[in-house]
């Protein structure tokens, strides 16, 4: 069985639903991350996990017990908030060591379990040192610690890291994650930030406009999304208008151009249209490497991205873009000049039904 199940749950605003039938099952010791742009129901349900919201319908179920109707402080849950949330009268050691005094615990167990959480952040220097001299990230390490010093069946994370900067992101979610996994906790996790939720999740949750759009791991997620919103939220996409030639053989043709796909065309005919989508980084320039389609493409405009070369191309009428890593015997063609790129079956999605 599940050690967290949400059945059902939905939360109406008036007439408006904030969630709508959200059902998930969470694995003792498993990481989720609910993602989706503002307003599309993540927090809410987090609220709802943590019991600061009510569902209008629906049961939450933690470790075989119904806590629905339970409050906060019944709930055995560990919560972290984008704002850290921090006493900034208190320090270090005193916010760690609050919901352990609330809890009534022992002083000499309440200081070897501080001792514990601040060696656990590494924050032994700046045990004595209040909220307003620590970073950003030292404040979110705190809010972490405190959080995980009451030892919460479940941790919770309404975008902790959205404050603070790219470099200090990426290190400190790491950091989120190895503690995650050496510590063997429950984590639900709430981020718009795609980068973040591939990187550091067990499984993602899509949502968009309060509904579900699709539950898996990272990789099948961003390989192989099943509605076009989680396609074209999650990473960057090429997509198009085409028409079904040949269902049995999976070939489809887009201004002229012909494109075979390992997609399921079940129920498609010979004439309908549909929309591809191909991730950039699955093309490749033909004289490098062959395979099942090889198309001809005008190269419009070449853009460095770091470690990645953008490169973008027409297709026939339609403009596409292809990455390709960079390194310093890359050999790229001119503007304009007329080349031949290839994608496997596989790389070619169908998104459903093109617009029209």
């Amino acid at each position: 069985m599940a050690y967290l199940i949400l059945s059902n749950i939905s939360k109406q605003f008036g007439d408006t639903y904030a969630v709508r039938d959200f059902n998930l099952e969470v694995q003792k010791g498993e990481f989720v991350s609910f993602l989706g742009p503002s307003g599309c129901g993540k927090t809410t349900t987090l609220r709802m996990v943590a019991g600061f919201e009510s569902p209008t319908n629906g049961t939450i179920t933690l470790d075989g017990v119904d806590i629905t109707d339970k409050a906060p402080n019944q709930r055995n849950m560990g919560m972290i908030f984008q704002s850290y949330a921090l006493f900034p009268n208190m320090t270090v050691t005193q916010n760690i060591a609050f919901g352990l005094r609330v809890r009534n615990m022992s002083k000499a167990d309440v200081k070897e379990r501080v001792r514990e959480m601040v060696s656990l952040v590494n924050l032994e220097k700046h045990v004595d040192k209040y909220p307003f001299q620590l970073s950003g990230g030292q404040q979110q390490r705190v809010a972490l610690a405190r959080a995980l010093a009451i030892r919460p069946g479940v941790l919770l994370l309404d975008e902790p890291l959205s404050a603070l900067d790219a470099k200090i992101r990426v290190s400190l979610r790491a950091q989120i994650r190895e503690i995650q996994k050496k510590l063997g906790i429950t984590a639900i996790f709430v981020t718009h930030d795609q980068e973040e939720a591939l990187s550091i999740s067990d499984r993602i949750v899509v949502m968009y406009e309060g509904n579900v759009e699709q539950v898996g791991t990272p990789f099948d997620i961003y390989n192989f999304p099943k509605t076009h919103f989680v396609a074209t939220f999650v990473g960057s996409l090429n997509t198009a208008a085409a028409e079904v030639l040949d269902p049995a053989k999976g070939l489809l043709r887009m201004d002229g151009v012909q494109f075979f796909t390992a997609a399921k065309m079940d129920g498609l005919t010979k004439g309908d249209k549909v929309r591809i989508a191909i991730r950039p980084e699955r093309f490749s320039f033909a004289s490098e490497v062959k395979k099942a389609n090889i198309v001809d493409c005008v190269i419009e405009n070449i853009t460095f991205l770091g470690s990645v070369v953008r490169v973008h191309i027409l297709i026939g009428n339609s403009k596409f873009t292809m990455d390709t890593f960079n390194y310093p015997s890359l050999e790229l063609p001119k503007i304009g000049a007329r080349e031949q790129v290839t994608c496997s079956k596989e790389a070619v999605l169908i998104l459903g039904a093109a617009e029209g």
